[in-house]
């Protein structure tokens, strides 16, 4: 989490700033905590910080010793909402790299339009729960290698998961997948949050895409979902794909904020 507010009652001058791990700094005033700063990996590889800090100059102390601690390029993720944060991070050199949009989305058949659509002919949808493992995982890197050969994984929805190192997949039991002849073609996976189930990826193989394929794995996922109870789901979209943003426009969804990408290389 990112916060920090404009009081300039804590000087830096008197604040110590103490990495006290390999991943976590303490800003330290009069031998109290004031502040805290910790780094992750994502899954991606890449490296994000967060800065903990009620007052402006703490944050920035925080922030000057987690740039000088760490290797470049930084990334860190802010509600576009929060200018506060947002400033506090391009003080420290950081940059907006993408927005991502998080949408609502509606689940009701008769709303989203998607009611009557059926997946093309030869493809069944094999529901979440269902799949096999080895070919789901199959798929799940063949899918992975044709983004990052393209507009890159970076772009896609930014998830911290917990998962095996060697593993890209938290848990199989989530996906729903489009299977052709003796093969997965598509998967979609919905995470079922106690507040609101989110729509974490949709994905098809680049040689069986503009078939309808992902259209009905969406109308699959979402009538489950109001089949269950759930009115609506929730899902973020980069700003950047287009496909992404005519799929659930095109079925209702409605913008419900942003969140920055900031990176400091």
């Amino acid at each position: 989490m990112n916060s920090v507010q404009s009081d300039e009652r804590t000087g830096d001058r008197s604040v110590a700033v103490v990495r006290v791990a390999d991943t976590q700094w303490h800003a330290v005033e009069d031998d109290r905590v004031v502040g805290r700063g910790d780094a992750s990996h994502r899954p991606d590889g890449r490296l994000f910080v967060s800065v903990d800090a009620w007052h402006g100059p703490v944050f920035d102390r925080i922030a000057a010793a987690l740039v000088a601690d760490l290797p470049a390029p930084l990334y860190t993720v802010v509600d576009e909402a929060d200018e506060e944060s947002t400033t506090a991070w391009q003080r420290a050199g950081f940059t907006i790299g993408r927005r991502e949009w998080g949408c609502l989305v509606p689940t009701d058949p008769e709303v989203t339009g998607l009611g009557p659509v059926r997946p093309p002919a030869g493809v069944t949808i094999v529901p979440a729960g269902e799949a096999e493992e080895a070919p789901l995982r199959a798929l799940d890197r063949v899918v992975r290698a044709e983004v990052e050969a393209g507009a890159g994984w970076r772009t896609m929805p930014a998830e911290v998961l917990p998962r095996p190192a060697w593993s890209t997949m938290a848990d199989p039991s989530k996906y729903a997948v489009a299977r052709e002849a003796d093969r997965y073609v598509g998967l979609v996976r919905v995470a079922p949050l106690t507040r609101q189930p989110r729509i974490g990826l949709i994905a098809v193989r680049a040689d069986r895409q503009r078939r309808g394929i992902a259209r009905a794995l969406l109308a699959h996922a979402l009538g489950s979902l109001h089949h269950s109870g759930t009115a609506s789901a929730w899902t973020e979209i980069d700003e950047a794909n287009p496909a992404a943003i005519a799929l659930f426009e095109g079925i209702g969804a409605r913008r419900a904020g942003a969140t920055l990408e900031l990176v400091r290389r």
